[in-house]
């Protein structure tokens, strides 16, 4: 069987757990950002369910402009350090943001 791994698409987790772990890597572009922040996740204890076969995803082709080299390269190397030292926690993350413009919801 396939292990579990996460990818953008089709992903969903608990939102304490996103807080934990300070959500996305606020350095990385395009190419793996969504697999550091699960591989920080599975550094946490979080174990991911497999759904492959299960469940509908629509991809829709379009020009990848954004991609370069060195933003691929820096993502890497942002990679190789989260699973060398098994992070579970960015400090380039939702806590370093200025979330004040943010529309939030009543009672959430």
């Amino acid at each position: 069987t396939t292990r579990p791994t996460w990818n953008g698409h089709n992903a969903s987790a608990w939102r304490q757990d996103l807080l934990n772990v300070n959500g996305f890597d606020t350095r990385m572009k395009y190419g793996g950002e969504d697999r550091e922040l699960g591989e920080r996740l599975e550094h946490a204890n979080i174990k991911g369910y497999g759904i492959r076969y299960r469940a509908i995803c629509l991809h829709l082709d379009h020009a990848r402009g954004y991609v370069n080299d060195a933003d691929i390269a820096r993502n890497d190397a942002i990679r190789a350090e989260t699973q060398a030292h098994r992070l579970t926690r960015t400090t380039h993350g939702l806590a370093e943001q200025d979330l004040s413009n943010i529309l939030t919801l009543r009672g959430r």
